[in-house]
């Protein structure tokens, strides 16, 4: 059975989140400006053998708006205090696009400490190319912005579309074809609950963040998925995993809901790898 909690942090945050099951933890963390219930194809499935917590970051979904702190070194120090706040000690973390640059984050700031195994789940090591990368580099580290002067324009339009129809526009893309309007409405609906402006902040942020040195550091046992189909290329996921011993990769067809949110497309595949993956 889902519940749905409120979580304090110290300096007033509140975040909510989803929760069920018991034993082993899980904590998934959602991409930009999605939200936890996005997770609800997975949770219940995930929890007939663990404790599952499917997190909304702060201003994200039912968490309640926060007046600051929207980038991707404060929402890793949120995790780190939800993981205090829930008494965790070795915890499995989850994290769908961005939420996947809050666990590299995680990892810089505070090592592997109570981390158990991590799931990456379709984010590139570098979502702009830097200057100077040729097309070999922008295809290995998965780049979607062709330049870091592109991270603006595409913050500026987040700023300034609050429309559903709008929002779907910009969503689109990171589905398959084969996904119902319906489920693309409601999605970019969860994706309105964050106010604009703080996700072009967090937006701006996140595309400007370079995690290949944290990866190539991690060693925790890691299982990386991507889509053939993504924004971001299956070269990247395939790299994220060469560079850790402990980590191996999974890569979905298009017609396999390989797109960016195959969790959602194509959850009875999802969960039995994520499954599987954390009870070996």
């Amino acid at each position: 059975m889902l519940q749905d909690r409120m979580i304090e942090l110290p300096g007033g945050v509140v975040l909510h989140a989803i929760e069920a099951g018991a034993g082993q933890p899980l904590i998934m963390i959602p991409g930009w400006s999605q939200s936890a219930a996005e997770y609800r194809r997975n949770i219940e499935e995930l929890a007939k053998t663990r404790r599952v917590i499917a997190l909304d970051m702060r201003s994200h979904g039912d968490s309640p708006n926060a007046a600051a702190g929207h980038r991707i070194q404060r929402l890793a120090k949120d995790l780190r205090e939800t993981i205090k706040a829930l008494n965790l000690d070795k915890v499995d973390v989850l994290g769908h696009s961005m939420g996947s640059s809050v666990i590299w984050s995680y990892l810089d700031l505070y090592g592997e400490d109570r981390l158990r195994r991590l799931v990456i789940v379709d984010q590139a090591p570098m979502v702009a190319a830097l200057p100077g990368w040729d097309e070999d580099s922008k295809k290995r580290f998965g780049c979607l912005l062709p330049d870091v002067q592109s991270v603006a324009g595409f913050s500026d339009a987040i700023r300034a579309t609050e429309t559903t129809d709008g929002t779907m526009g910009i969503l689109k893309g990171m589905f398959t074809a084969a996904l119902p309007e319906d489920d693309l409405r409601w999605i970019a609906g969860e994706n309105l609950k964050m106010p604009r402006a703080a996700a072009a902040d967090l937006l701006f942020d996140h595309c400007l963040s370079d995690w290949r040195d944290t990866i190539m550091q991690t060693r925790l046992p890691s299982l990386v998925i991507g889509g053939r189909k993504s924004i971001f290329t299956p070269e990247s996921q395939e790299w994220i995993a060469s560079v850790n011993p402990n980590a191996r990769v999974s890569i979905y067809e298009e017609d396999e809901g390989g797109g960016h949110f195959m969790f959602f497309e194509n959850p009875r595949r999802f969960n039995a790898e994520v499954s599987s993956f954390l009870s070996s």
